[in-house]
């Protein structure tokens, strides 16, 4: 699930009219609508099976939602059907419509307050419910639902148990352990008064460049299989025992389907697997979790050979509905159905003709969406069956989970507990999960476990970074911008290993740099990944720190004053780190280990009397990659060759097999790729149009539009509409309109930067040229000041030279924009044009090539 609006920021603002925008990965209605397709094979049903679910419909049940149906009012119906967010309603708007459910994006806090206290939380959910219950405006007493992004435990709330993203989880491979953390998290998020939880997440990824590698347990579709039973137990409780009992929550098995498979790992992207690949390699999860008893599935934002899922009826209805035998109810993702061939996010009746239930409408789309929904079931566009369909599941789900009988969320059994917010055997049960995830990959002259009775420097910008070691989804959205005070009764990996030595005598130091007074007997370099969520995740290639390698140095400058060095890597995927291997003693991959660091000590030492206290026990469940660009190496490809495979992870014991002298030398090069295109007569993925103009902003989705001095329309160059026309004209704004640049995803863009690469466009000019025209760039840095990350050149006189009325091609220098700060590798708007004065010009063909700056239009050799 998805929060883009609320989360962007603005890098740049120009005292310009207007621009045009290529940006990555908006959640609105784009270009990318315009790209679906019909699946290119022929649908294959018998693949899927008929599951066994052990929750079977009870008579009972079924009669008492048929008679609620049958009271409902059309308007009543389709409120169930809508999923608003915190921040665009009120409880007022909760009286009026009766929505059917409500949720909080990642980062969203009631009282729009990061440190909202569970006190907060449950007044929020206790005011919703009594608002949906309340029927003297709308109608209705049906009591709504709070659904919840709690990934990795009850992440949104501080205080909260945090446990290692799945990836670890899955290096542990312990459905057990998984079925106690869901128990858990179920108990937390019941403090707080929210009964539905949008988890587990069953990608099975082979493409470890999406930014979402972190969320799925593994590569190997059994694991994910086991797990979602596991973790769908855990929340749901048994359906022989306490299913959606007082301590239980609503699950969410998600997202569906194949979002783990996209081409090139793009987030939303498109899966073109077979469908028996589709279900034996992505629908294993829903076989465990339905199984199971899931009473809700979230569909996907991915396409299936270019289709929508949120508009792909034989998925959603055929596959999953009917043939599976899924009776709950199929909820969309953030503005999801606005993806939709046709759709915006105010309409869009093939997402809920697809089979649809509930449409997740975040922002103030909600109310257009409600409306048209009415209309269009009116004009018969939708029919009245499934509409009635859709709330038959949503109903049959709120009695199963016993909302009309249970008290109100500040009345149950767990509400206001906060002593359950982080209590001990919580943590401790997160604790087990960090010390059975650790993998151990490398230990030369078994340099661990380490004896505490040491001196021992601990090193690296992780070693003391709660926030860094937890990941995305950990409090706000990406996981960014949090401090160790943001987390009472956690622990940094530092902590647990300053607790052990010290107890045992000896001294623990902290330095980041690596610096010292005395020689350390040994090094514990903490470092890794820095924090992301979803597409802003999304990777080109597996080279760690490319560029900069910065953490690199660090382990050279220890190895060379003669300390042995332990790595401690923090990722949210494996990586390509031949060099970080070769400069370390030993290795040990640490995933994303949540709030409860300290246990990583418990392993890497042994006990004041030299015994192991708990050993190296996890084993990889992705396959580590040899080359920076061995993203796709999976268990079972024919061609496996990765560097470490499926399963690797040394005991204590153990003889280290992993080289010292591991190839270092390999560079993401032009031999990799002949540049990048960006709109190749149309767009390329993940790039959007945008047109912006002061503090209006409109996606382009059809052959024109305009915005507040700017028009746009498609043209033909070559072949029909391979190109657009732009006219600007600032006479119909006024002065002092401003342009600003959004940014939605950061797409690593890094060898673009490099390789001697130009950015090519191709121009025909159709009015006078200004004396300023602005060709642009946006990026996006965690922690620098916003407008920091960007750089803009003027292209006006190499306009002027161009033969009017003729297309001709301008080349520019990367070497312009690095100069100026822009850091390719986190992208979002490699394409911005912008004008003070009036212009009219076509554009076509824009890429980057490799190879041609030498001789590039606009040269900026470095200095």
């Amino acid at each position: 699930m998805k929060n883009y609006i609320r989360q962007t920021k603005s890098l740049l603002f120009l005292g310009v009219t207007a621009a045009i925008v290529f940006a990555s990965g908006c959640n609105q209605s784009v270009m990318t609508a315009g790209r679906d397709t019909a699946p290119s094979q022929q649908e294959n049903i018998d693949v899927w099976p008929t599951l066994d679910i052990e929750v079977k419909r009870s008579a009972e049940d079924e009669a008492r939602v048929k008679a609620l149906l049958a009271d409902m009012t059309l308007e009543q119906k389709i409120a169930q059907m809508i999923q608003p967010e915190i921040r665009d309603i009120t409880v007022e708007d909760m009286r009026q419509y009766g929505f059917g459910s409500y949720l909080n994006g990642g980062g969203a806090f009631p009282n729009n307050n990061k440190h909202s206290t569970p006190q907060d939380w449950i007044a929020l959910a206790e005011s919703m419910y009594q608002a949906s219950v309340d029927a003297s405006l709308d109608g209705s007493s049906i009591p709504t639902m709070w659904g919840t992004d709690a990934v990795h435990g009850h992440n949104n709330v501080i205080g909260a148990t945090l446990f290692p993203h799945n990836i670890g989880l899955g290096a542990a491979n312990n459905p057990a352990l998984i079925e106690e953390i869901a128990r858990v998290t179920a108990t937390e998020v019941m403090v707080t008064g929210i009964d539905w939880v949008f988890a587990p997440t069953v990608a099975t990824v082979q493409d470890d460049r999406w930014g979402r590698t972190y969320e799925s347990y593994s590569e190997n579709p059994r694991i994910v299989h086991d797990y979602s039973r596991a973790i769908v137990r855990g929340l749901q409780g048994a359906p022989d025992d306490d299913f959606l009992g007082d301590s239980r929550v609503i699950s969410t098995v998600k997202h569906f389907i194949g979002d783990g498979g996209t081409v090139g790992g793009d987030d939303q992207g498109n899966n073109v697997d077979s469908e028996r690949d589709l279900f034996e390699i992505h629908g294993q999860g829903y076989v465990g979790g339905l199984s199971a008893g899931a009473q809700s599935v979230m569909a996907s934002f991915n396409s299936w050979h270019g289709k929508k899922l949120h508009g792909d009826k034989y998925l959603i209805t055929d596959v999953l509905k009917d043939k599976m035998g899924f009776d709950g109810f199929v909820v969309g993702d953030w503005n999801g159905h606005g993806q939709v061939k046709g759709c915006d996010n105010t309409s869009c009746p093939q997402a809920a003709n697809a089979g649809l239930d509930i449409y997740m409408v975040p922002t103030d789309a909600w109310k257009p969406l409600y409306e048209n929904l009415i209309q269009q079931v009116k004009d018969g566009v939708i029919p009245m069956s499934r509409i009635d369909d859709a709330v038959t599941r949503i109903l049959r789900v709120k009695v199963r989970a016993g909302l009309f009988e249970k008290p109100s969320p500040a009345k149950r059994q767990f509400s206001g507990k906060t002593e359950l917010i982080g209590q001990e055997s919580h943590r401790a049960v997160a604790k087990q999960a960090v010390r059975e995830s650790l993998v151990l990959l490398k230990n030369t002259n078994q340099v661990l476990p380490l004896s505490p009775n040491m001196n021992v420097l601990v090193a690296g910008d992780a070693a003391h970074n709660i926030g860094k070691q937890s990941g995305g989804w950990t409090i706000t959205w990406q996981g960014t911008n949090n401090t160790n005070e943001d987390f009472p009764g956690g622990s940094s990996i530092f902590d647990g290993i300053q607790e052990q030595v010290n107890a045992a005598g000896g001294t623990a130091t902290l330095n980041e740099a690596g610096e010292y007074t005395v020689k350390p007997d040994v090094a514990i370099v903490v470092y890794g990944e820095e924090p992301y969520a979803e597409g802003h995740g999304d990777r080109e290639h597996l080279d760690y720190q490319r560029g900069s390698k910065s953490d690199l140095a660090l382990l050279k400058k220890l190895k060379a004053e003669n300390i042995p060095v332990v790595s401690v890597f923090i990722s949210g995927r494996p990586m390509w780190v031949n060099a970080e291997l070769n400069a370390s003693d030993a290795f040990v991959a640490a995933w994303l280990p949540g709030s409860e660091g300290d246990a990583v000590a418990d392993v890497l030492f042994t006990d004041q009397q030299g015994q192991i206290q708990h050993d190296m026990s996890g084993r990889l469940s992705f396959s580590w990659p040899a080359t920076p660009t061995q993203a796709t190496v999976n268990l079972n490809d024919e061609d496996y060759a990765p560097l470490l495979p499926y399963g690797f992870g040394l005991s204590y014991g153990d003889e280290n097999t992993l080289s010292s002298n591991l190839n270092e030398d390999y560079e993401v090069s032009a031999k990799d790729s002949s540049g990048r295109a960006i709109f190749t007569g149309t767009l390329q993925q993940p790039w959007e149009l945008w047109l912006m103009s002061g503090s209006s902003r409109l996606p382009v989705t059809a052959s024109t539009a305009s915005l507040d001095g700017l028009k746009y329309r498609t043209v033909d160059r070559l072949v029909q509409e391979d190109a657009f026309r732009l006219s600007f004209d600032t006479s119909e704004t006024g002065a002092g309109v401003q342009i600003a640049s959004k940014s939605f995803f950061r797409e690593d863009m890094y060898a673009q930067g490099k390789n001697n690469a130009v950015l090519s466009v191709m121009f025909k000019t159709e009015s006078a040229i200004p004396d300023e025209v602005l060709l642009g760039m946006n990026c996006e840095s965690e922690g620098d000041p916003v407008g920091s990350c960007n750089g803009q050149v003027d292209i006006s006189d190499l306009l002027k030279n161009l033969a009017p009325e003729t297309w001709s091609e301008i080349s520019i220098d990367a070497r312009c924009f690095t100069e100026q700060g822009v850091k390719f590798e986190n992208m979002v708007a490699p394409f911005q044009l912008t004008s003070k004065e009036k212009l009219s010009l076509s554009i076509s063909d824009i890429a980057f090539k490799f190879e041609k700056a030498d001789t590039a239009d606009m040269i900026c050799p470095s200095a």
